[in-house]
C-alpha cells in the first residue's frame, strides 16, 4: 500500500538564470541593433556554439522545428523525396520533412536506447530517400558507426536531430565532429534555453551560405536590392534570444557534469524497483547531458500510466509520458503520408509501439538535484507505482 512519499525539499527550477543572462539583455539593449544583419549578439552565438561542438559552421534560427526543416531543405529535400525518421521521437521529426511535401517514413528503435534502430533504417531505404534523420534520444546518441556507414554506402545523408544533445559526444567526437548536418532546439525546456530558439551544424561554408540565404527569405545577407536568390522563409533569431543563449551555453557544461553524476545513481535505483526498466546506455556515447531521465514500466495501461504521471507531479516531481508514436497522432496523416496504415506501421514498430504505452520520462532539472534528492525521487516513484 501507498505510504504518500514526497519529496523532502523542491527539486531545482528551470530554466536556471541570472546575473549572467540580465546582463547579456542589457548588452543587446543598449547595443541598439536588435536585428541579426545590425547587431553583434546572433553572431557571437553562432560562433561560440560551433565551437563548442566542434563546428565551424553554426546558423541560429528560431526554434528547433524549423532547424530540422531548414536542413533538410539545404540537402534538397522536398516532393517526391521520403526522409527516414524514427517512429519514437516528438512530432517535428517528422513534420520537418512533411511541411516540405516530403514523405516522413518511420521506423523503429532499439527497445533500451530507444534511437533509431540501423537494421530498421538499412531495411527502409529506397529510390526516394534524400535523409536518414537519427534523433539522440535524451541524449543518448544513435549508432552512428553503423549510420555512417549506412550513409556512406548508400549516398543518403544523415541530419542529426541533437534537440535532446547539447554537449553530447560520441566516440569523444562532439556532434559537429560527425561530419553530418545536425539540428538543436533552445526550446523553453531544453537544455540550454531562451524561451525558443534552434540552430544548425553544417559541416561545410557552402552548405552554411546556402543556409543562411533560405533563413533569410532568400536574400543574401550583404544584399541591398532585394535580390532574393532562392525561396524560403524568416528563420531568423533575435538578437535578445542570442544574448541569453550565450549566457546559457556557458552554463551548459557544469550541469551536463552534474547529470552525468546523479544519472547512474537514479538509474541504479530505478532499476531496483520491480517493474522499472531504465533507458541502458551504449557507452560510445560518452558524453550524455540527459535531456530526460527516462524509464518504462512493461505491461502498464496508457490510463494506469497517465494516473501515475499525475500523482509524481502532485509529489513534486516532473513526470511525464512518453511521445506517441508518430503515426499515432492525426497530424502524422494530415500531409505527405506513406502509403501505409496505421496497423502496418504498427507491425514494422513493434518496440515504439510498447514505449508509447509505457514510457514515462522526468524532466532533467531531477538530475541537478542532489544525490540525497535521487534517492527520494526514486522512492516516490516506487511508492506511486506500489499505490497507483
Amino acid at each position: 500500500m501507498s505510504n504518500d512519499v514526497r519529496l523532502g525539499s523542491e527539486l531545482p527550477a528551470w530554466p536556471q538564470y541570472g546575473d549572467e543572462e540580465r546582463e547579456a539583455l542589457i548588452r543587446a539593449l543598449d547595443q541598439g541593433q536588435w536585428w541579426r544583419i545590425g547587431g553583434g549578439e546572433v553572431d557571437a552565438f553562432e560562433a561560440e556554439f560551433a565551437a563548442a561542438h566542434g563546428s565551424e559552421h553554426a546558423l541560429a534560427v528560431t526554434n528547433g522545428t524549423h532547424a530540422l526543416e531548414l536542413a533538410l531543405e539545404v540537402l534538397g529535400v522536398g516532393a517526391g523525396s521520403e526522409v527516414i525518421v524514427p517512429a519514437f521521437t516528438f512530432i517535428s521529426s517528422s513534420q520537418a520533412a512533411q511541411r516540405l511535401g516530403a514523405v516522413a517514413v518511420p521506423v523503429d528503435v532499439d527497445p533500451d536506447t530507444y534511437c533509431i534502430d540501423p537494421s530498421a533504417v538499412e531495411a527502409a531505404i529506397g529510390p526516394k530517400t534524400r535523409a536518414i534523420m537519427p534523433v539522440h534520444m535524451a541524449g543518448q546518441m544513435c549508432d552512428m558507426d553503423a549510420l555512417d556507414k549506412l550513409s556512406a554506402d548508400s549516398g543518403v545523408p544523415l541530419i542529426q536531430d541533437a534537440a535532446h544533445a547539447h554537449g553530447a559526444r560520441w566516440r569523444g567526437k562532439r556532434v559537429g565532429e560527425l561530419g553530418s548536418v545536425a539540428a538543436f532546439s533552445f526550446q523553453n525546456g531544453k537544455l540550454m534555453t531562451a524561451g525558443e530558439g534552434g540552430a544548425v551544424l553544417f559541416p561545410d561554408a557552402e552548405m552554411y551560405e546556402k543556409g543562411f540565404v533560405r533563413h533569410s527569405c532568400g536574400r543574401p545577407r550583404t544584399d541591398r536590392g532585394y535580390f532574393h536568390r532562392t525561396s524560403g522563409s524568416n528563420f531568423r533569431l533575435n538578437e535578445f534570444s542570442a544574448s541569453v543563449l550565450r549566457a546559457q551555453l556557458a552554463r551548459l557544461e557544469d550541469q551536463i557534469t552534474t547529470r552525468e553524476q546523479r544519472w547512474p545513481v537514479l538509474n541504479r535505483l530505478l532499476a531496483e524497483i520491480p517493474g522499472v526498466v531504465p533507458q541502458s546506455r551504449d557507452d560510445r556515447g560518452d558524453r550524455n547531458p540527459h535531456y530526460m531521465a527516462m524509464f518504462r514500466v512493461p505491461g502498464i495501461t496508457e490510463e494506469r500510466r497517465a494516473k501515475v504521471v499525475d500523482m509524481l507531479i502532485e509529489r513534486g516531481v516532473p513526470a511525464f509520458v512518453a511521445f506517441r508514436a508518430v503515426y499515432r497522432t492525426a497530424a502524422f496523416w494530415e500531409v505527405a503520408a506513406p502509403d501505409l496504415t496505421v496497423d502496418e506501421l504498427a507491425r514494422r514498430c513493434p518496440h515504439s509501439e510498447a514505449l508509447t504505452r509505457d514510457c514515462i520520462w522526468l524532466h532533467h532539472r531531477v538530475l541537478l538535484g542532489s544525490e540525497e534528492q535521487m534517492h527520494e525521487v526514486a522512492a516516490v516513484v516506487a511508492d506511486v507505482l506500489a499505490g497507483a
